[in-house]
């Protein structure tokens, strides 16, 4: 069974920075994207950047200039770098895995992880 395994979170002021990893095992697919996503309290789990096997990358309008994604050295790793860090990105963070199926193009697992949580206040 696909387990993801986040670290990273921590208290931060304001302006401060993370760097957040996401370990993916038991995935029994190549993996073709990963992703991160974050849920704020009382909110839904949004995207936040997303980077393909070919390089491609997608961040939410929110995070542009600030947040950088990237494959971890480690194979199934992903990193999100977090610099200048606003309230407003307090949340708990999840990473994402999705692979390619013949038949139905991309599939998303569907398992969450525990997440880890980011607290940026003074």
């Amino acid at each position: 069974q696909v387990q993801f395994e986040e670290s990273g979170g921590d208290l931060v002021q304001p302006g401060g920075s993370l760097r957040l990893s996401c370990a993916v095992s038991g995935n029994d697919r190549n993996i073709y994207v990963m992703g991160w996503y974050r849920q704020a309290p009382n909110q839904p789990r949004l995207l936040v950047a997303n980077i393909i096997n070919d390089g491609r990358i997608n961040y939410a309008d929110s995070v542009k200039g600030r947040f950088t994604i990237s494959r971890g050295n480690a194979d199934n790793t992903v990193i999100l770098q977090m610099n200048s860090l606003k309230p407003e990105d307090t949340a708990v963070y999840y990473c994402r895995a999705g692979y390619i199926t013949d038949r139905r193009g991309l599939e998303w697992y569907d398992t969450w992880g525990q997440g880890t949580r980011v607290t940026v206040s003074t």
